[in-house]
């Protein structure tokens, strides 16, 4: 390796773990622990990858001294049979050098994708298994960011970092070895021009860090404020109320800044590489103008002034890439860290080993004595997660007060109230979206906290009212209710949803692609693809939460018709803002502020003239006459 080129190298790596480098900050022996945890599968790659390190640093350091003993018998006046055979040899072990390298890089590879499989599946598994109440405080980019930034950061440590810290130590003692019994005098004036190298590269590094830094800011800002304005809800929102001046405006602003950076960035680089070069000059002119004067004194061979030259980059290489190795490596430990960070956070809904299977046919749902409050941040969040100094201390307190209702096989239950009065809380744990803090939550007699997920799956199916879809075909959102569907079964639950004339008419069919959270099709179309979704997984009990409550006339009476057909024989509960949609309600429950306050049917509410019966003179009773002059 040159010197220049180890000068990029050096620069790379400072800047890189510079650029999340702990400063200083001492890290716990935990982490270390867990880091050989993850490794632990890799261990026999890694031994593999280790040996070849240093086998490959022997070879290296052979050439050099082979290339002198070449010299040595061209001037000695040796037969041309031995210059052939060192010649040969030298070709050999270059030939071993490429493949040894080849091979460790092999390995190197292996290793460093392994981890990243590892490392990122592990995460993904476990933020799947978060709490809703995690994605609705974290920023979705912080939490990719984690599952791609941080995790090749902590790879770094296997592909990079390791191998450059075992080769370099070797080819370290070795050089300095071989140097010094040539000629100590030249290896430590040699040693000397190590300052010059080794300090600029470290200041240079750290002025390139925050370069670095300034500019991965900017580029945040500006990929966030693309990701947000780009959707189709921000971009409508940036065409109904933005400034579309003003926003190209800040955006160029830090544009222009990042193009202000390269090109510091490049001149400075460029700058540094050249100081680099005339160092490794020096050093050069150092070896042979001195070695030289030592092979004319006849107290150096002329081939150990050749073996010295070619060694003293194999010195200072190793030596360069040491001096950083800390900095890389500590920075890998902040990548592994805030990994491991995702990882500590323990999810607050966990399945029993023994789960219980919930019973087959119809089956009843039942709240009995229901009490609930909200997480508190801490418990299901991070700082840097929400990327905000510190979390939201709020939380916990109770927003469910002893809620209890039973729903009998195929019955319905509705609940209306106000907003904020608890209703979708009540469905929400249901599915088990949050366990409850007293009392319980049944499903066919079995509590949903000892219910097997799979199972409760397959029992429960839930409409929300904004009808979300993946960015994917008409077929993938299909199949996410049952994979194993056939296409005739596709067409049966978008004829049963009132879709399929639609989805016909589509350019590809069921290929056609959706769009980002399904706005290629209307609010109503939407839900009923979600309602079809639904027929499909065929669930025995159904939530609807404010299935109707976005939508026109026209829409809801199409969605109403699906509907009828989704709770057919299925147990429901039913949220509704409009109580035209549940009058025929087998039972209807009112929730304010996290209790019921009545229950019964549509008529006996009525009868009983409480909130029911103003709710419902609110949405239907017609204004009063005005009162003619007299």
């Amino acid at each position: 390796m040159s010197m220049e080129t180890t000068a990029w190298t050096q620069l790379h790596s400072v800047m890189n773990a510079q650029n999340g480098g702990p400063n200083g900050r001492p890290f716990a022996r935990a982490t270390l622990r867990r880091i050989a945890a993850f490794a632990r599968p890799h261990r026999r790659r890694i031994a593999q990858f280790v040996f070849l390190s240093i086998l490959t640093a022997l070879l290296a350091v052979a050439t050099p001294m082979l290339a002198g003993k070449v010299v040595d018998a061209i001037v000695g006046g040796d037969d041309q049979g031995h210059i052939i055979r060192l010649a040969l040899l030298i070709a050999a072990i270059a030939l071993a050098e490429a493949g040894f390298g080849l091979l460790a890089r092999w390995l190197s590879s292996n290793l460093g994708e392994g981890l990243i499989l590892d490392l990122r599946t592990a995460v993904f598994d476990h933020v799947q298994r978060m709490p809703v109440a995690f994605f609705t405080r974290t920023r979705t980019g912080a939490l990719v960011s984690r599952l791609n930034n941080d995790v090749i950061g902590a790879q770094r440590a296997f592909s990079n970092t390791l191998s450059g810290v075992v080769g370099n130590v070797v080819t370290l003692v070795l050089t300095l070895a071989v140097m010094l019994t040539l000629s100590w005098q030249i290896t430590l004036l040699a040693l000397l021009l190590l300052p010059v190298f080794v300090l600029p590269a470290r200041r240079m590094g750290s002025r390139m860090a925050r370069l670095q830094r300034e500019a991965a800011a900017h580029n945040a800002a500006m990929g966030t404020r693309m990701t947000e304005r780009f959707s189709a809800p921000g971009a409508t929102l940036i065409k109904l109320f933005g400034r579309p001046g003003d926003e190209s405006a800040e955006f160029a602003e830090r544009a222009n800044r990042v193009r202000d950076i390269g090109v510091r960035t490049a001149m400075a680089q460029s700058a540094f590489i050249t100081a680099l070069t005339l160092v490794s000059a020096l050093a050069l002119a150092l070896v042979y103008g001195l070695g030289g004067y030592f092979a004319l004194e006849g107290t150096l061979e002329a081939g150990a002034v050749v073996s010295l030259a070619l060694l003293l980059t194999r010195l200072y290489a190793p030596l360069t890439s040491l001096a950083g190795a800390r900095v890389e490596v500590m920075s890998a430990l902040v990548s592994f860290e805030r990994v491991f960070e995702v990882l500590d956070l323990k999810p607050l809904i966990d399945e029993k080993p023994d789960a219980t299977e919930i019973p087959n046919g119809p089956v009843a749902v039942e709240f009995d004595d229901v009490r609930f409050g909200y997480p508190a941040a801490d418990k299901v969040s991070l700082a840097s997660l929400e990327e905000v100094a510190s979390l939201d201390t709020r939380g916990g307190s109770e927003v469910l007060h002893g809620v209890s209702f039973r729903a009998e096989p195929g019955q319905t239950v509705a609940l209306v109230g106000s907003s904020g009065a608890g209703k979708s809380t009540i469905a929400s744990l249901l599915p088990r979206l949050y366990d409850t803090d007293g009392g319980a939550v049944r499903i066919g007699g079995v509590d949903v906290r000892d219910a097997g997920a799979a199972s409760l799956r397959a029992t429960l199916g839930m409409v929300t009212q904004d009808g979300h879809l993946f960015h994917d075909t008409v077929r993938a959102n299909l199949l996410l209710a049952r994979p194993e569907a056939e296409e005739a079964e596709l067409w049966d639950v978008l004829r049963r949803a009132r879709l399929d004339t639609l989805v016909r008419e589509l350019p590809d069919g069921l290929d056609t692609v959706v769009g980002e959270r399904g706005y290629r099709l209307s609010g109503g179309e939407r839900q009923r693809m979600t309602i079809a979704r639904l027929l499909l997984a065929r669930q025995r009990v159904v939530i609807l939460d404010e299935a109707t409550a976005h939508l026109d006339n026209t829409s809801e009476v199409a969605v109403q018709e699906a509907l009828a057909e989704a709770l057919e024989g299925r147990t429901a509960v039913v949220i509704a803002h409009r109580l035209s949609t549940i009058r025929s309600a087998d039972q209807i429950l009112v929730i304010e502020d996290g209790r019921v306050a009545e229950h019964g049917t549509h008529t006996s509410l009525l009868a009983l003239g409480g909130r029911y019966a103003e709710l419902y003179r609110t949405q239907f009773s017609e204004p009063s006459p005005v009162p003619e002059a007299a």
